[in-house]
């Protein structure tokens, strides 16, 4: 268990949610004062085969729920809530270990593998993303993935701070994944 536990405070500490409240961003997360003047092409993750982090893929617990990451990248499909983190984690170490970039195609999810990659698709609008995962979260109920900035820009949920989206894991080598 003590290995575990900088994972889990990793977690805790990285992963959160963006959700705009009362004109506000959640705990003052939100966007850098000056972003870059390109995200808008901002390339999208290009899924490869990696190893799975090593200590990063293990069980885990966070505010009293288990989870249990999947073993192995393989087809994973998801409906739910997307939200975005920030200039507050930014410069932060991901659970992966990596430092976050909230200019890179990257997202946090509760139990993908670390590292994969995801289709992101904002069912309102019909944008797509393909993003890396390389982190945990988020732990905010309703939620199944935490976006980067420069992907939420991207898809156009900054404004709102969350969306309902699609997630479809894309398995590298696999025909249907591309």
């Amino acid at each position: 268990m003590s290995r575990l536990a900088p994972i889990v405070a990793l977690a805790l500490l990285t992963a959160c949610s963006s959700a705009q409240k009362k004109g506000a961003y959640y705990k003052d997360d939100g966007p850098d004062a000056s972003p870059p003047g390109n995200l808008d092409r901002i390339a999208d993750a290009r899924p490869r085969a990696e190893p799975l982090h090593r200590f990063a893929n293990r069980p885990y617990e966070v505010f009293g729920r288990k989870y249990v990451p999947l073993a192995a990248v393989r087809p994973f499909h998801q409906r739910g809530i997307a939200s975005w983190y920030g200039k507050r984690f930014h410069g932060q170490k991901t659970a992966s270990g990596e430092t976050y970039d909230m200019y890179a195609m990257t997202a946090a999810h509760p139990i993908l593998p670390i590292p994969s990659y995801v289709r992101v698709t904002h069912l309102k609008s019909g944008k797509q993303v393909i993003v890396r995962i390389n982190d945990r979260g988020p732990f905010h109920s309703g939620r199944v993935i935490d976006l980067s900035y420069a992907a939420a820009q991207r898809l156009g949920l900054l404004g709102t701070g969350s969306g309902e989206v699609e997630i479809e894991a894309i398995v590298p080598g696999a025909r249907a994944g591309l």
